[in-house]
């Protein structure tokens, strides 16, 4: 039996920062003359600030030079980084430290796979920094989700084949990114969004330990 490993996403998997990056780009927008709605926000989950801005501009028929463009992404991650700044380990989703404990009480390998920039503060910030064995983030790739590049290079740090990595994923981007990987991919949200998952739980409190067993052990 091929030894596993696990990937997980950051935000809306291990902490709901999706909501912190939503409030700073409503922010931005009606600071631009118009209005950013939740479901719109639906699109921006797992992709790229840069690429974001651009999906931003296009809802609100914006246009912009560079100049303004380096401009507005500073003042999103800033508003964004002082909404992390209040973080504890309080702000864990529900049903994590649970599967996180068990993992690291068999021996599991785990890394954080995530699009954000600013994942290692965050992890510091929940106390959640030494538990990982790897962490990719938004400084050590150039190719946004749905590429697999964040994903390949965690496995490749954990020594484990692509086919024996279990990725934890809340955006289509995301579960796409695993299943071009070749890797197994579990969604974390709403089935109807996340369809392209092999398996599907709203949130990890749903997830159990005879799950995780027959994931690691199949």
């Amino acid at each position: 039996m091929s030894r596993k490993g696990i990937i997980f996403d950051l935000d809306g998997v291990i902490v709901d920062t999706a909501g912190f990056h939503y409030l700073a780009w409503k922010h931005l927008a009606n600071d631009l003359g118009f209005d950013f709605t939740e479901k719109q926000n639906e699109a921006f989950k797992g992709v790229s600030r840069v690429k974001s801005l651009e999906l931003l501009l296009e809802i609100g028929k914006k246009t912009a030079t560079q100049e303004e463009k380096d401009q507005w992404l500073k003042s999103k991650n800033d508003e964004y980084l002082s909404y992390i700044d209040n973080m504890s380990h309080d702000d864990i989703l529900p049903g994590v430290a649970k599967v996180l404990d068990y993992l690291k009480e068999n021996k599991v390998p785990i890394a954080l796979g995530s699009a954000s920039k600013n994942a290692v503060p965050i992890l510091k910030r929940v106390k959640l920094h030494k538990i990982f064995d790897a962490t990719v983030d938004g400084n050590d790739v150039s190719k946004a989700k749905p590429n697999p590049e964040v994903f390949v290079i965690g496995a490749k740090e954990l020594g484990i084949d692509a086919a024996d990595t279990i990725v934890f994923e809340d955006s289509i981007a995301g579960i796409q990114a695993a299943n071009i990987a070749g890797m197994i991919s579990v969604g974390i949200g709403d089935a109807k969004v996340l369809q392209e998952a092999d398996y599907n739980f709203n949130d990890f409190t749903e997830i159990d330990i005879q799950f995780l067993d027959k994931l690691l052990n199949s």
